[in-house]
């Protein structure tokens, strides 16, 4: 999401996130929860005539108007607010939100986008220390009940949330996205298996045959030694292409290099396992089956190798979604080409590698030590109600009968046996932006039930239903991932060990990354120089890090 070149692939990710809204299990609002205390009561009665005025740090979209928009207009009428935005564009919205704060004089609260800039742990854990940033807790006991029935609910959400000191500075964007949470999958041509006489591969062994016949017998029948049996990138989204191969030997989170094994954190890098999977990976490289652009290149260039000018030329492409290097709007060429291989097989396992769903830990809404009591209120009443199914999806996709309806008879849920709950109204080609909601400034509460419970149609190669065709693909990765996973996204480091916890992470995971590439490459041998590989990583810390990352799940929210 850093570079330009990822962010036609933003736009697809979040819009797809957009698409599969709403939950069974978020039907309590504001509504129906106890009577009001009589505080809330006489400030109600207070505040009746007089909107409560907020100012708000927020990042806005180019098709958005935030001041004029009718999400924006519907909160400020449900909550007798009046909103003072300080506009913030995407491009250089990190450095801005920290200019506000370093000057002191920063807003009541930040809305931010999660996948644009949001406060880290360490941002909240530093700035609630400082009294900047005040706890939530007490609010959302008293005024939040969607908010606090989701705490009770799920353990990795409470501990989302939840800083070791038990305090809650600031809520994040906990959006369970299906298909992202297995962002390693892998896309092959299918018609080339066809025309090849070739079926899917199960086996490691299987999927290096099928690239052999790749690379020697001309699928595209054009004459010419051309294709690239398989390629990727370095960027996010599942494009590299060491996870998918590694995990069938061991276990490849793609991240960090972690595994739990009773209850423990540990490093799978540095075990035998590893070396065999990347001798396997190596052995591919060496026959000219991997494309060495896959260890270099960036997003906008594995996409030249996708959608080629002259003819198709790609075997297998990895990534989280095919989008990511073929054309998949109307009237495209390659993209129902490109279907899922299933987990590989492999020596010790047929793994897949799982995060959270796309969780980002840290918080992209807080409330400051310069919000009035009243803001404070309307404020965590707001988020509560962004919450609940119908705020949600007003917030992330826009107001109901402008860009989303209930669903109609015979309409199906993207969910197996859901009840469809929300349809879509798709935009017309022509007409102004509807400006009717915040987009990925309103993404608060999506676990998976939400999204699986939007309509979708049944044709994965329409455009219009691309996040079946991913959902559906996800399902084969379902299942494959370990019994135990370090939830990297659901801990907090002590805050007094941030600091070491980030550079020893940096360190191990670049030397990790680097010498796996020397191995694949033949610039390291994996028989001479892995001992020595093993030592380096016990001389960067490893053990320290591992003990600073067991002591953060030990004490996990997640854990109690």
């Amino acid at each position: 999401m850093k570079r330009r070149s990822v962010s036609a692939l933003i736009f697809i990710i979040m819009f797809s996130m957009i698409l599969a809204a709403c939950t069974s299990t978020q039907e309590a609002s504001p509504s129906a929860s106890s009577k009001p205390s009589t505080d809330t009561a006489s400030l109600s009665a207070a505040t009746a005539s007089k909107p409560v005025q907020i100012s708000v740090f927020a990042q806005q979209a180019n098709d958005i108007d935030l001041n004029t928009n009718l999400f924006t207009k519907h909160l400020e009428s449900k909550f007798n607010a009046k909103f003072k935005f300080d506009v913030i564009p995407y491009d250089g919205a990190k450095e801005k939100r920290q200019i506000s704060l370093a000057s002191g004089d920063y807003p009541e609260a930040y809305m931010l986008t999660a996948y644009i800039d949001q406060f880290s742990q360490a941002d909240l854990l530093k700035f609630g220390k400082q009294g900047v940033l005040l706890p939530l807790n007490d609010l959302i006991n008293q005024y939040a009940p969607t908010i606090k029935a989701a705490m009770e609910k799920d353990a990795t959400f409470k501990s989302f949330i939840t800083a070791p000191d038990g305090k809650i500075y600031g809520l994040g964007s906990y959006t369970q996205c299906f298909h992202c949470s297995y962002p390693n999958k892998m896309w092959i041509n299918t018609s080339w298996l066809k025309k090849l006489n070739l079926e899917m591969p199960k086996t490691t062994e299987d999927f290096k045959k099928v690239l052999q016949a790749f690379k020697k017998n001309d699928p595209n029948g054009n004459g010419k030694a051309d294709e690239v049996p398989l390629s990727g990138s370095t960027e996010d989204f599942g494009v590299r292409v060491i996870p998918f191969l590694m995990n069938g030997f061991i276990y490849d989170d793609d991240r960090n290099y972690l595994n739990l094994v009773n209850g423990k954190a540990d490093t799978v890098a540095n075990k035998p396992e590893w070396k065999e999977g990347l001798t396997y990976i190596k052995s591919l490289y060496d026959e000219g089956l991997i494309d060495p652009g896959a260890f270099t290149q960036n997003a906008e260039a594995f996409k030249k190798i996708g959608e080629n000018g002259s003819g198709q030329i790609l075997g297998a492409g990895a990534g989280m979604h095919p989008a990511i290097f073929v054309n998949i709007d109307k009237g495209n060429k390659n993209s129902a080409d490109y279907n899922p291989v299933p987990p590989l097989t492999g020596p010790h396992g047929s793994l897949s590698t799982h995060d959270g769903g796309g969780l980002i830990p840290g918080a992209k809404f807080v409330i400051t030590n310069k919000a009035s009591k009243e803001a404070q209120v309307a404020l965590i009443k707001m988020v509560d109600y962004m919450f609940t199914m119908e705020g949600q999806t007003n917030a992330a996709s826009g107001m109901e009968g402008i860009d989303w309806r209930k669903p109609k008879e015979g309409e199906v849920a993207l969910g197996k046996g859901v009840t469809p709950q929300i349809a879509t109204i798709p935009a017309v080609d022509g007409q102004p932006p509807r400006n009717a909601g915040w987009s990925g400034m309103g993404h608060f509460y999506q676990p998976q039930e939400y999204r699986d419970s939007i309509v979708q149609g049944t044709d994965v190669y329409d455009s219009a239903n691309y996040e079946r065709r991913l959902y559906d693909a996800t399902l084969l990765y379902q299942g494959h991932e370990p019994k135990e996973l370090f939830p990297m996204w659901a801990i907090w480091i002590d805050p007094a060990l941030t600091d070491e916890a980030s550079i020893l992470q940096t360190n191990i995971k670049n030397y990790i990354e680097q010498s796996s590439l020397q191995f694949i490459t033949g610039n390291k041998d994996l028989n001479k120089d892995w001992d020595a590989y093993v030592k380096g990583l016990d001389n960067l810390k490893l053990g320290r890090y591992l003990e600073i990352l067991q002591k953060a799940y030990d004490t996990a929210a997640i854990k109690k």
